[in-house]
Formats: structure tokens, C-alpha cells, sequence
């Protein structure tokens, strides 16, 4: 196998070289289509394995994240472990084909119950350190909610801006598979860049 990409290389070298003699145009274009070609799979390949950048559609994670901000997006941490609650995750939306961005609430085999804009696990307060939570208002029809038990496999997330988000309350859990990277920065606009946790 290795002999032959070898051999096709020594060839594409020699047909560059014998079209270099004839015609520097021609030797250019082809630099030129051969260099695309490169990076645009290069490109794909980083976007689809390791980073891509997501844009926030809507203002469900105010103020943590506002409409528009620019994230970098980890696609390798969860091919080696677990997502973990308080994280926040991107996802391909159970509703439509939409890349959603939320906070992970609740684990799988977990019990989520809303009492009065309080999110409890398992009968303990939901809480965050550091972390602006717009909780719903308690005379809300979305303050209390459940308790409904999470399946296993799957995620409950949130977004917190609580009384602006479309999130698990509405749609359900998200299973483990539709789950495909983890928030780290976000980078533009720049005064906005910051470390997400």
C-alpha cells in the first residue's frame, strides 16, 4: 500500500514537472488547484474531528452567552469520556436540524424535579458557582416541572436564560449520540471572549 502511494506520488511529481517545462501557467493553476484541494480537506477534516466554531442562534443562554457570540467548539473530548453537568455542550437538536448550545442539567438515570424556577437532581438543588442563572419566575408555567427520571443515555439540558429557552422542558432529553462537543471559548466578538465552563 505504502509502495504504491509512493509510486503515484513519483508520478503526479514527474507529470508536474514535465508540465512546468511546458507551460508555467499551466504548472501554476495546478499548484494553485492542488493547494486548495489540500487545505479544503484539511479544513474538513479539523471541522469534522477536532474543532469547529458555532454561532449562538438565540438568547437562551443570556447572559452567559449572547446572540451571535463566536464559540470554539472541543469535538475530542467526548469521544473519551462523559459529558459532565454544568458543562456547555452542542448538540444536533431533537426537533430539527439545528446545532443547539445549552447547558447539561441532568444525567442519565437521574430524577429532575423544577419546584418554584428551582432545578433539583435527585432531590439536591441544581447549582453552578460563578455561573448567571436567569431563573424562572416562580408564578411561571414553566417553574415547576416533574420530577421526571432522565433514561439512560440521555442528557436533560437547560439553557440559563430560563424564562427565553426552548430546552429539554419542551422537547425532552437529548440522547448521547446527537451530543457532539463541548463549549470552550467564546472569541468574538472580542470584548465579549471568554473561558466557558
Amino acid at each position: 500500500m505504502l509502495r504504491t502511494i509512493r509510486l503515484l506520488k513519483s508520478k503526479w511529481n514527474q507529470n508536474k514537472a514535465d508540465l512546468k517545462l511546458k507551460t508555467k501557467w499551466g504548472y501554476w493553476i495546478l499548484e494553485l488547484a492542488e493547494l486548495v484541494v489540500v487545505a479544503g480537506t484539511a479544513a474538513l477534516l479539523i471541522r469534522t474531528f477536532v474543532v469547529m466554531v458555532s454561532v449562538v442562534p438565540t438568547g437562551s443562554m443570556i447572559p452567559t452567552l449572547m446572540i451571535g457570540d463566536r464559540l470554539l467548539v472541543d469535538r475530542v473530548t467526548y469521544r473519551f469520556r462523559a459529558p459532565v453537568r454544568g458543562e456547555i455542550v452542542v448538540f444536533d437538536s431533537v426537533v430539527d436540524n439545528k446545532d443547539y448550545v445549552k447547558r447539561l442539567i441532568g444525567l442519565p438515570g437521574e430524577h429532575i424535579q423544577i419546584k418554584e424556577g428551582i432545578v433539583y437532581a435527585n432531590g439536591k438543588e441544581v447549582f453552578f458557582a460563578g455561573v448567571n442563572v436567569q431563573q424562572d419566575s416562580p408564578s411561571s408555567d414553566l417553574a415547576n416541572m416533574g420530577p421526571i427520571k432522565i433514561p439512560q443515555g440521555n442528557y436533560f439540558m437547560m439553557g440559563d436564560n430560563r424564562n427565553n429557552s426552548r430546552d429539554s422542558r419542551f422537547w425532552g432529553t437529548v440522547p448521547r449520540q446527537n451530543i457532539f462537543g463541548k463549549a470552550l471559548f467564546t472569541f468574538w466578538p472580542i470584548s465579549r471572549a471568554q473561558l466557558l465552563y
